[in-house]
């Protein structure tokens, strides 16, 4: 049988002490890694799907384009829209890139976000070209200011990617 730990998520039933006796003392989960073989496949031109949560606690998923460098992998979004205000609120926040050709090669993330605007629209022009061919985002909105989203990764899986 198994039990649900929701309860030990919602300080709202009135656990706090008991959410607080149960974490004391657990050290935070290490960041990982990608392999070279996780990073070559998220290079390509594959979006993802990343998920963070609404202030219900109900999932929210949505369509990404992905970016991988040196420091690991991120995404671009723009306020005021909800996932970045979602991830500020709650940065935990998870990530799956499949293969279009092949559904059984994927590589899957969660952690959490942080999020900044420095270099964010160079990212967003950068991503264009890498998705779509383009020198830059041609969909820039004066209302919106982009912001970057680096996912700070304390589970990654992979498949088909031997």
């Amino acid at each position: 049988m198994e039990r649900s730990t929701a309860w030990l998520r919602s300080p709202e039933i009135g656990n706090s002490c008991v959410v607080a006796h149960v974490l004391h003392g657990v050290s935070a989960p290490a960041v990982k890694r990608l392999t070279d073989a996780q990073r070559a496949f998220l290079e390509n031109p594959y979006v993802g799907v990343v998920t963070d949560l609404r202030p219900d606690g109900s999932p929210h998923s949505t369509v990404v384009w992905v970016d991988v460098d040196d420091d690991g992998v991120s995404f671009n979004t723009a306020w005021p829209r909800a996932k970045p205000r979602y991830l500020d609120a709650n940065p935990l926040v998870a990530l799956v890139v499949v293969d279009p050709g092949d559904e059984y090669r994927w590589v899957s993330l969660s952690g959490t976000a942080t999020l900044t605007e420095k270099g964010a629209n160079e990212q967003i022009d950068r991503l264009a070209r890498k998705y779509k061919g383009l020198d830059s985002y041609p969909w820039h909105k004066p209302e919106e200011t982009r912001v970057s989203v680096r996912i700070s990764p304390t589970w990654i899986e992979a498949r088909g990617l031997e």
